[in-house]
């Protein structure tokens, strides 16, 4: 014999997958979430804030030795 079907489930379910399937579609074309995406520019700016407080004033970087700062200077 043949199984028996519920046709309300089957209908369900099939509109369930469509319904999946649009989702997916969605989230790609509309991108990352909000949250992901201050998340990244909070450590965006945290880097760049980092990196700007080990900058001189006069540009050069911490690492440069001395022995080239006499150099400019004569």
């Amino acid at each position: 014999m043949a199984e028996i079907v519920n046709l309300n489930r089957a209908r369900k379910a099939r509109a369930k997958a469509d319904k999946t399937k649009t989702a997916e579609a969605n989230r790609v074309l509309h991108g990352t979430p909000k949250a992901v995406r201050n998340l990244a520019q909070a450590r965006k700016d945290k880097a760049e804030k980092g990196l700007a407080g080990h900058k001189l004033e006069n540009g050069r970087s911490v690492g440069d030795s001395r022995s080239d700062q006499k150099q400019d200077d004569n």
